[in-house]
């Protein structure tokens, strides 16, 4: 993704020339969709960072589907379902969002006082630009998660900031910006199982009143995109629908074994996954689940035809 690195994060590069182009096609009708202005009043963000001590309380888990870049300026019912998700759970010290927009060589946290708000897309209105997402950071958080991990050594970036899969969405559930938020990197040279494993290492924090985001798609395939049916409702391909309806039933049934390997599981799975970085971060939620806690989805429809919006929250039941 476009954008400053920090020196010690390798990001890979794009799979395939065409995956570009099809990118950029599915960004540019995007941006003829159309969205509001969004404005955004600063807050001082002295005092903002709470203690991380432990809580009687267990903070949920959420996996979101991010979608559009335009989510974050239009008013629709996905974003209506993040609104609403941001209402029913308790109002965390902290965020670690693993969003599918950060891949990285190694395991990296974002450690900065104050992070930038990341534009890592293109073609979309000035209006999208205009956007920033003023949260503080918590190196104090940082350096605790990167001491959690035990499985890999955990870098402390300086650089990186919030990308469009962690504000584009957290910006719904906190519009006020008074939430430090932390982004972990997806080390793309590790296996689904890897990172599952992971995440586990994470679940400590959940009694310190932290939550735990992954953001991505489930249904991921820009190349496929139906553009004549970008603005006709539920609309999905008979392999989305597969797909997205065997994930769900797994997630539901508490079924990892076949989402940890989703390769193992047919051609609409590979179709819905064509790369693992969208899909990766649920991998981050579901592992965190326990024995006692229910789980539930929401924003639970197709769009475009090859994508969908499943949304995942864990929490006691």
């Amino acid at each position: 993704m476009p954008g400053r690195f920090a020196a010690n994060t390798y990001v890979r590069q794009p799979r395939q020339a065409n995956i570009q182009m099809d990118r950029k096609r599915f960004l540019q009708a995007m941006a003829a969709l159309p969205g509001g202005a969004y404005m955004m009043n600063m807050k001082e963000l002295a005092g903002m960072v709470k203690p991380f001590s432990t809580t009687t309380q267990q903070m949920p888990v959420l996996f979101l589907g991010h979608g559009s870049p335009m989510n974050a300026i239009e008013e629709n019912e996905f974003v209506q379902g993040f609104r609403q998700v941001g209402k029913e759970i308790p109002k965390p010290n902290a965020i670690i969002c693993i969003s599918a927009h950060w891949e990285t060589k190694g395991t990296f946290v974002t450690a900065m006082e104050k992070p930038r708000t990341i534009h890592d897309f293109g073609g979309f209105p000035p209006a999208l630009y205009q956007v920033q997402y003023p949260a503080p950071g918590s190196p104090a958080l940082a350096k605790e998660t990167a001491e959690l991990i035990t499985t890999t050594t955990t870098g402390l970036d300086q650089t990186w900031g919030l990308d469009h899969g962690a504000w584009s969405v957290i910006k719904h559930l906190y519009p006020a910006a008074d939430v430090p938020v932390i982004q972990m990197s997806l080390d793309y040279t590790k296996a689904p199982q890897y990172h599952y494993e992971l995440a586990k290492e994470l679940a400590a924090l959940r009694k310190k009143g932290v939550l735990i985001i992954g953001s991505g798609n489930l249904v991921h395939n820009l190349r496929m995109v139906a553009w004549d049916k970008l603005n006709v409702p539920g609309f999905g391909y008979d392999w989305a629908l597969e797909a997205r309806a065997k994930m769900n039933a797994y997630i539901l049934s508490n079924n990892h074994k076949p989402l940890i390997n989703y390769a193992e599981q047919g051609r609409a799975f590979q179709l819905a996954i064509p790369s693992p970085d969208h899909y990766l971060p649920l991998l981050y939620t579901l592992a965190l689940k326990q024995e006692d806690e229910q789980i539930s989805l929401f924003n639970d429809k197709a769009v475009a035809g090859s994508l969908s919006m499943t949304s995942v929250k864990i929490d006691k039941a």
